[in-house]
Order: C-alpha cells, then sequence, then structure tokens
C-alpha cells in the first residue's frame, strides 16, 4: 500500500498508519482506524457551562457529535477559525467526536523502530495519551491514544452533556 511519502508496507515491515495533523507549530498524528471522515470547521451550537475548549455540539446527518478543540485543550496558542481550519470526526469507545485542529497533512506508515517511548515529564503534566514520538524524514510526530484523551475524565462530562442535554440546559 502507497503512503503519502512513498513508503510501501513492504518496506517498513510492520508499520503502523496515522492520520497526521498539526496544532500551532508541532505535528501530531492519530491511529488511521479511529478516523471516520475529515471535514471543514462549522458552526457549533455551545453547551453551557463546559470547558473552553469543548466548544459545544454539531448535528452530522442525526447523530449529534461533541466537538473538542485540540488546539485550546493543548494550550497551543492564538486560536482562530478560518477556511483550513479543520474537523477530524474520530470513531473511540463507541462515541463520534470530532476534534478541531490546524490542519491535517498526510496519512503515513511508520515502522515500529521508528517511533520511541514517550518522555516521563514528571506527575505535573499528563502524558498518558501520548504513545510515543515518530520520526518520519527527520521530522518529529507526537503520537496521540485518542482513546486515552477523549475517555479521561475531564471530557466524560461530554458524554453527559450529550446523552442528557435537558439537564446542562441554563438560561444565560
Amino acid at each position: 500500500m502507497q503512503t503519502g511519502h512513498g513508503n510501501t508496507d513492504q518496506a517498513t515491515g510492520d508499520a503502523s498508519e496515522y492520520l497526521t495533523f498539526t496544532l500551532g507549530s508541532e505535528s501530531y498524528g492519530i491511529d488511521i482506524l479511529k478516523v471516520q471522515e475529515i471535514r471543514g470547521y462549522d458552526c457549533v451550537t455551545r453547551i453551557a457551562n463546559t470547558p473552553a475548549f469543548i466548544k459545544g455540539v454539531i448535528n452530522l446527518r442525526g447523530v449529534i457529535v461533541p466537538i473538542i478543540d485540540l488546539r485550546i485543550k493543548f494550550d497551543v496558542g492564538e486560536v482562530t477559525y478560518h477556511d483550513f481550519t479543520v474537523v477530524i470526526i474520530i470513531n473511540v469507545i463507541g462515541k463520534v467526536v470530532g476534534i478541531v485542529v490546524d490542519g491535517v497533512s498526510d496519512v503515513v506508515a511508520l515502522p515500529a523502530q521508528s517511533i520511541k517511548p514517550a518522555p516521563e515529564l514528571g506527575a505535573s503534566l499528563d502524558t498518558r495519551y501520548i504513545t510515543g514520538l515518530g520520526t518520519l524524514n527527520d521530522e518529529m510526530l507526537i503520537l496521540v491514544d485518542i482513546e486515552k484523551l477523549i475517555g479521561s475524565d475531564e471530557l466524560q462530562m461530554v458524554d453527559n452533556t450529550v446523552e442528557y442535554p435537558e439537564r446542562e440546559a441554563v438560561n444565560i
């Protein structure tokens, strides 16, 4: 199978495929098998009393999809929404969730030997969702376990809000 960088499965051996995207100046990758679709950023319906990184929800062909802005979650600097802002619709742990990123780059195959373990950054920083650091053509790629990120405690409120919106409805 051909990837965006000309590698084949025979050349890379036991390679895993990742969808790569950018947040600020950094490149990230998530397991391609978790990606349902990629779409442009549209207006979302804001939900009261949610953290800033939970932008709201959209109706995607009859499915209510929470939208999480990873740029805010990861605090990568000023966040702007324009024609190139992208939402990656993912399917993890039985949930459909949209993640907002600056842009989608490519699908790449990374052989196991080019993936290094995530560094230990101390107890004050949560790095449970970082599965490793990949290198591809001298570029560093932060590999994210999207299930650990979306499954984290602070994102459980997304489930509660989407499942029981009348509980969260607040007149402002």
